[in-house]
């Protein structure tokens, strides 16, 4: 089957945004991970394709699954702000097998003070570019502001991290299991405001229906980065909770299997958690103009008057 383009919009999501079910398959599908293992070539391909449908002009013989691959391909590898390439590792396709290493060594050494920071600022360190890449790239950062962001998020957060194993250092094992997700959870808390903290000095970018720049909003940077925290928290929660417990209660004896077994069962997990947690919230945010900062309501009333009652915004993820 050709492409018909007179009725195919390659912009418009394959399921429907509004629904959690829909926000889940979206990204159940560009978060494979499998996407990953993606030549840089393929990828140039899809981001050619993507293109070149927006402009009306496809390859004779083109089919739909090829567009729809390549959309997948697309949103999976680049920013849908800039339409730059993102950095691998930064990539929401990359939690998995990034996440599953990170989480299981997390949840295997955590014993130990010189562990503990190690591998908090391991974590810490992937989840300040995960923030950085998955940003809204419409506010600009420079590399010293971008230096300060993670030396600031890093350093917190693995001060949050090792503060709540100092204090529950003479709780009992089975405490003492869930301070890698309490410190994961504060420390989440820290570092995404921090490596976006220019959203929200600066304010997020906000457009009208038809992605006209309407203009920057920090109230709207400071829901989108709130609802990325819960995301993120949402996430790593059935990973590390039931890993740690589990394997507590149930391997005791093996001490070998613990470090394969938990990266194992991390992985599990975040191969459905990654798209449910990216899918509890729209990426694309509407927001009503009376949330607005009371000069940017003024200004979009006295520009539009009553035609744009809501604004929309790329949260980032």
């Amino acid at each position: 089957m050709e492409a018909d383009l007179s009725g195919f919009n390659i912009d418009v999501p394959r399921w429907d945004q509004r629904t959690f079910l829909g926000r889940v398959k979206h990204f159940l599908n560009i978060t494979d991970p499998r996407t990953v293992f993606v030549s840089e070539r393929e990828l140039d391909w899809a981001k050619v394709m993507v293109e070149k449908t927006r402009m009306g002009v496809v390859p004779p013989g083109t089919q739909v699954e090829q567009l729809l691959y390549a959309k997948k391909l697309y949103d999976s590898a680049f920013h849908p702000d800039t339409g730059e390439k993102m950095n691998i590792i930064g990539r929401m396709s990359f939690q998995l097998p990034g996440g599953m290493i990170i989480t299981g060594f997390m949840l295997q050494f955590y014993r130990t003070m010189p562990a503990v920071i190690f591998w908090q600022w391991v974590n810490q360190s992937f989840n300040a570019l995960v923030n950085y890449t998955n940003r809204n790239a419409a506010s600009p950062t420079s590399v010293r502001q971008m230096a300060l962001s993670y030396f600031t998020a890093t350093t917190t957060a693995v001060a949050t991290a090792v503060g709540m194993n100092m204090l529950t250092k003479r709780a009992p094992p089975l405490v003492g299991r869930w301070v890698p997700f309490a410190a994961v959870a504060a420390a989440n808390c820290v570092n995404i405001p921090m490596m976006r903290q220019q959203e929200l000095i600066q304010g997020i970018c906000v457009k009208d229906r038809n992605q006209n720049e309407i203009g920057h909003s920090r109230r709207a940077a400071a829901i989108g980065i709130t609802q990325v925290v819960i995301s993120r928290i949402t996430m790593a929660a059935p990973g590390m909770i039931p890993c740690g417990c589990l394997l507590f209660v149930f391997i005791q004896k093996v001490k070998v299997l613990h470090a394969p077994l938990q990266v194992m069962l991390c992985g599990c997990f975040l191969i459905f958690m990654v798209p449910v947690a990216c899918g509890l919230f729209p990426q694309i945010c509407e927001l009503p103009v009376s949330y607005l900062e009371p000069e940017l309501q003024d200004t979009i009333k006295a520009k539009y008057r009553e035609l744009v009652p809501y604004v929309y915004f790329n949260k980032g993820l």
